[in-house]
């Protein structure tokens, strides 16, 4: 006779009252459970085979436990990796927000308070769920691709997108939680119904612009910090830290040692560039550090806005009082410090009026809405005329390139789109190969 499943003993288990009384009852209910005697009048051949049925019952009883404990495995995280604390007691504890659960239901957050609620929202099992949140500082193998991308210096900047089981569980997360969290107006990265043109429009018509970048913006944000973003949304600590964990990643060197390949961690975990939940999360963090930057801004007749690590502040042209431009610098290098992240003091840029002024790569000279640079229109135009009399476009780029730079310049100048869509038109299945 086969084993019951695991769902059928973890069942048993519950109902026998836990795991010690479940294997004292199936070594009763399978003849193995030896009554305790004293051995002391036993003959030779009765204390043999007494100790006989003894072991029997430990060979069966370990069987039995094996049994269990895959059986309570399905059921619980159980461990998630070296030095993780973990614990599947969901009791209140002092770092609960007070009507925690009433936080949640007001940001419309799906009810989560066991890990079997979080695996069952997600659509994967509780041994997929702690695979997916599980650490190891030397890893044979993790859960993101790694790919590097050029940045405008010269240098490589490290991209780990996220598999795609992680990347599904990490789109559940952003759909059903991170996107509900509340964040600052001033905030415009990755948010519905804003974006680079959003950004650039609070900064037309500026005297003076202001523009300062925060370093290592997501790998600043540690494991430790995103558990905190999901208590403050009303999750209790297990919920937190397996949501924390499904959205970090140690920043990792790839080592080759004999014939294995090992993913070595250098530092804690903190956001990837390249999770769909990293801009989202970052968003919602930075909640109190925009609303200080906002006010510190107004205080000197300023405006604010923030796309992802870059901060941009501007001076109408009408402000007439001293624009404090060296005490703005000073105040938000030192706010955003004690926010737990720093500037690049180096990419800190103050673009006067009667020079080019640009916010998130867009031109806002003018009191109008932004414009797409003239260099990227006159280049558009040079590629479309050279289409047109049969020569080729510039070296090193191709159709699908030209078509995205058009597609740019119709989200910021949708009529100047329009006419370059219809020169680029007879070239589209070219493109599309």
């Amino acid at each position: 006779m086969s084993d019951p499943n695991p769902n059928d003993i973890w069942r048993q288990i519950q109902q026998a009252g836990g795991m010690n009384a479940y294997i004292n009852q199936q070594l009763q209910a399978n003849g193995y459970l030896v009554e305790r005697r004293d051995v002391d009048d036993m003959s030779k051949a009765e204390l043999k085979r007494y100790k006989n049925e003894l072991k029997e019952e430990a060979k069966e009883k370990r069987r039995i436990k094996q049994k269990a404990w895959q059986a309570y495995k399905q059921k619980h995280i159980v461990h998630i990796g070296e030095n993780v604390y973990w614990t599947d007691d969901h009791a209140p504890d002092k770092w609960d927000l007070p009507d925690a659960e009433e936080r949640a239901a007001e940001n419309e957050l799906p009810p989560l308070d066991k890990a079997p609620d979080l695996a069952d929202a997600i659509g994967i099992t509780i041994g997929e769920l702690r695979s997916l949140a599980y650490h190891r500082d030397a890893a044979t193998g993790i859960h993101y691709h790694r790919f590097t991308i050029p940045k405008r210096s010269g240098k490589e900047r490290a991209i780990w997108a996220p598999k795609p089981r992680l990347k599904a569980a990490q789109h559940w997360i952003l759909h059903h939680i991170v996107e509900r969290l509340p964040v600052h107006g001033a905030a415009h990265g990755f948010l519905p119904g804003r974006s680079t043109v959003t950004n650039a429009a609070a900064h037309t018509g500026s005297q003076v612009i202001l523009k300062m970048d925060i370093a290592d913006f997501f790998p600043t944000v540690s494991v430790s910090r995103v558990k905190g973003i999901f208590r403050k949304a009303g999750y209790r600590e297990p919920i937190a830290i397996l949501l924390s964990h499904l959205c970090t990643e140690a920043p990792r060197e790839v080592v080759t040692h004999g014939d294995k390949t090992y993913y070595i961690a250098m530092g804690p975990r903190c956001l990837p560039q390249g999770a769909p939940t990293s801009p989202g999360l970052t968003n919602s963090l930075c909640l109190r550090m925009d609303r200080r930057l906002e006010g510190l801004a107004k205080k000197y007749g300023w405006r604010y806005t923030r796309y992802a690590d870059d901060l941009t502040f501007s001076l109408p042209l009408d402000h007439k009082a001293d624009p404090h431009t060296g005490a703005m610098i000073g105040s938000v290098t030192r706010i955003v410090a004690d926010e737990g992240f720093q500037i690049r003091t180096d990419k800190t840029r103050v673009h006067r009026q009667g020079g080019p002024q640009q916010v998130t790569g867009l031109s806002v000279n003018t009191p109008g809405p932004p414009k797409v640079p003239r260099e990227l229109k006159r280049r558009v135009r040079a590629q479309l005329h050279n289409l047109s009399q049969g020569k080729p476009i510039l070296e090193g780029e191709n159709l699908a390139q030209l078509e995205g730079y058009i597609a740019y310049i119709y989200m910021v100048e949708p009529e100047l789109g329009a006419k370059l869509f219809a020169k680029f038109a007879p070239f589209r299945l070219q493109a599309a190969d």
